[in-house]
């Protein structure tokens, strides 16, 4: 990260940001993508099996991770503010609390994970994919965890491309990976769904030892020296990223966990739909780390502004963010609307799962313009540490307004499985609005704040 005087450096420096962090998310999202995809050629049972255990890791994932990733806007600010010798003390309890949180999630999934899938009305077999296509993920939780800690380090840094060229590294091995474990390659039997979390699990253990590796071998990150003084765990130290990272962490949870809680509320329907919705959320999940991506580089250039206490610079980056996220929404619904037909192709042979693919599909668009918007808006916050009135904002818009209204059009229209989306285009465009009017707010705030300094300098 360096300090930029004109818009044209701005939109250079971000840029060089953005790309790295863009190609990374997509990548890390196709391992979620393939695995539907190559579980859902394995047959409807196993594409609705990892459905279902999708949803309900899905939001555990990114909340937890929210929490972790708030080592960004800690790490941007220091560096931001000349502080670099406070780093190596934060990382490092930045990897104890990843590790702690992995323990805390495989102990409580150990005992809630059967009695929630014997509460659901599902069909025996797609019960059994769901259980231990979890089970298998489970093994690789911890370098996980581990490995989304040094990665905020390392794009707090700027470095964004490091972490690309890591997950660009193990993209193609989890692809491999998924072909031998749900096909039943090299002699082993064809586990079905349940081999993409085998795959998966497998392919957390090389991104996590290949980041460690990095940090402890290659410029800049060496000169940290992160490794050469381990400071001992601290709860103080803990709570002071969880001050940032809780609110972060369930503002993403309260996000992700209505699509998790739509997906469970359609097992009433069909497996054809279960896998019709799946297939078409998964897509427009995949489309959605466009705007996320722009987000997370956000955190990173507001954070460094805001440490370095530019915060007219800051506010410019934000405006950057969000155009590009509303050119993002353009493209991105043009996607879905040209290849609705081949996208639903990818994931099943099956006439009408295909069908009602496309069908969910065209709500996507919409859905996914709110996204746009919203994302952006979210990472900027961050970069200013601003982050309890998100949470708040996830929860009224996605589980009081959103959630609600997609239930009541499914219960009691014609709309019926189609009714959950329309929920979902009404919670998250309502997010995206308040989160736009506390952008704008925050902004005045600090933009008094400098001109008060300016007049007493």
């Amino acid at each position: 990260m360096y300090e930029t005087s004109t818009l044209r450096d701005k939109l250079k420096l971000f840029t060089v940001i953005l790309i790295p962090i863009l190609i990374t998310q997509v990548s890390m999202y196709l391992m979620n993508f393939f695995d539907t995809v190559m579980s859902g050629r394995a047959g409807a049972i196993d594409l609705a099996g990892v459905a279902i255990g999708s949803s309900l890791w899905v939001p555990i994932f990114t909340g937890i991770n929210g929490m972790l990733i708030a080592i960004t806007p800690i790490i941007a600010q220091l560096i931001g503010a000349k502080e670099d010798d406070d780093i190596p003390r934060k990382v490092q309890q930045g990897i104890y609390l990843s590790i702690a949180l992995a323990f805390i999630i495989l102990v409580i999934g150990s005992l809630v994970l059967t009695p929630i899938l014997n509460a659901m009305d599902l069909e025996p077999a797609v019960r059994h994919t769901a259980k231990y296509y979890l089970v298998s993920l489970s093994v690789g939780i911890i370098p996980l965890f581990v490995f989304n800690t040094v990665r905020s380090f390392i794009d707090a840094l700027g470095q964004t491309r490091i972490s690309m060229m890591i997950i660009l590294t193990s993209l193609p091995l989890n692809l491999v990976f998924n072909y031998i474990f749900i096909f039943g390659k090299l002699g082993l039997p064809a586990f079905g769904g349940i081999g993409a979390g085998i795959a998966t699990a497998i392919t957390y253990w090389l991104i996590c030892l290949i980041a460690l590796g990095t940090i402890y071998k290659i410029h800049p990150f060496k000169e940290f020296n992160l490794f050469s003084q381990w400071v001992k765990p601290s709860l103080i130290e803990w709570w002071e990223q969880l001050k940032i990272g809780i609110p972060i962490g369930f503002s993403i949870f309260f996000e992700t966990s209505i699509f998790a809680a739509i997906t469970l509320l359609m097992s009433v329907f069909s497996t054809y739909t279960i896998a019709a919705h799946q297939a078409a959320m998964n897509f427009a999940s995949l489309l959605y780390m466009l705007p996320l991506s722009v987000g997370m580089a956000l955190t990173i250039a507001v954070g460094f502004e805001v440490g370095g206490k530019r915060f007219l610079d800051a506010r410019t980056f934000s405006y950057i963010g969000i155009f590009i996220g509303l050119a993002i929404a353009v493209f991105a619904g043009l996607v879905l609307f040209i290849f609705n037909g081949p996208v639903a192709k990818l994931y099943n042979t099956n006439p009408e799962v295909i069908a009602l693919t496309k069908q969910f599909i065209y709500f996507a668009i919409f859905y996914q313009l709110a996204d746009a918007i919203g994302a952006p808006i979210q990472g900027a916050l961050r970069g200013y540490k601003d982050v309890n009135i998100t949470l708040i904002t996830s929860l009224v818009s996605y589980w009081l307004i959103g959630l609600p209204t997609g239930w009541l059009l499914a219960t009691y229209t014609s709309l019926e499985p189609f009714g959950y989306w329309v929920g979902i285009i009404v919670g998250l465009s309502t997010g995206a609005i308040a989160l736009l009017a506390r952008l704008l707010y925050l902004q005045k705030k600090f933009s008094a704040k400098n001109t008060e300094a300016g007049n007493l300098s």
